[in-house]
């Protein structure tokens, strides 16, 4: 009985999932060490480097090709200030652009938990990415990209740490939390499990959504979405330079006085 195939667990890994996780030139710091935290998520992944700023996005297609990869993970920098996340699948798509906000790398806020090198993470998403169409495909896209299969060569066969997807203020925030058990004897009891966040954080604002690998037809366009360089146009706008604003108020006093002038009166001369 115990040679019964039916009860034999199986070893094979079927669903071969490869995702290339890597960035364009400029990028920051702060921006490596996220997309570094990103592998480190991820047995799966491939690396490759740094892209050109000055190559076509059909470029990756080719480098997913030749890395014998179906999914991407690519950080584009702009500015050395603005960076921005494509998430998709290759080479038919879709694939979905995001902007990074937020960014908080592991040794940035050297959080308590923990997590083993290579284990294989559960995925969590809320309520919100089932009732809203442009959200159960991007939930349907994170958990080919971000999931590990089963069985992968370089995965640990068991999970103990959590990658969560909330929707709020239009935006997907995301956590990464260890699963230890609160005593020694509890770990094999589900209910009796601790969240430790461990790092990294940050916030994705989708900006589009293709129905092909970086191009096609636009599936989802962000009416709420505002640029960086808006935003600091904007900024400025509100915040002028103090002595513009004293000009300004200067040539104002002097427009009030114009408009509100006495006309001449004929009598002022005549005693005089």
């Amino acid at each position: 009985m115990a040679d019964a195939t039916y009860i034999q667990k199986d070893t094979r890994w079927r669903n071969k999932q490869r995702s290339l996780v890597f960035c364009s030139r400029g990028v920051t710091a702060r921006f490596r060490h996220l997309c570094d935290d990103i592998r480190k998520m991820m047995p799966h992944h491939k690396t490759e480097a740094k892209s050109e700023k000055r190559s076509n996005f059909n470029e990756i297609n080719e480098i997913c090709e030749l890395k014998n990869c179906n999914n991407v993970v690519f950080f584009e920098a702009r500015k050395r200030e603005d960076l921005y996340l494509w998430v998709g699948r290759v080479p038919s798509g879709p694939s979905m652009k995001f902007q990074v906000l937020n960014v908080h790398t592991t040794q940035e806020v050297r959080l308590a938990g923990n997590c083993l090198l290579g284990s294989r993470p559960i995925l969590y998403f809320d309520k919100n990415f089932n009732n809203v169409s442009y959200l159960k495909l991007i939930k349907e896209v994170f958990t080919q990209v971000f999931g590990t299969p089963r069985n992968h060569p370089k995965s640990k066969p068991f999970h103990d740490h959590i990658m969560c997807f909330y929707w709020l203020d239009k935006k997907i925030w995301f956590r990464h939390y260890q699963i230890s058990p609160e005593t020694p004897e509890d770990a094999n009891k589900p209910e009796k499990q601790v969240l430790t966040e461990i790092g990294p954080r940050f916030v994705l604002d989708p900006i589009r959504i293709f129905g092909g690998s970086f191009s096609g037809q636009t599936l989802y366009l962000n009416p709420h979405y505002m640029s960086p360089t808006a935003l600091r146009v904007q900024a400025r706008k509100l915040l002028k330079n103090p002595y513009v604003k004293k000009l300004e108020d200067k040539e104002k006093l002097e427009q009030r006085k114009q408009e509100n002038q006495l006309p001449e009166d004929p009598v002022d001369e005549t005693f005089a």
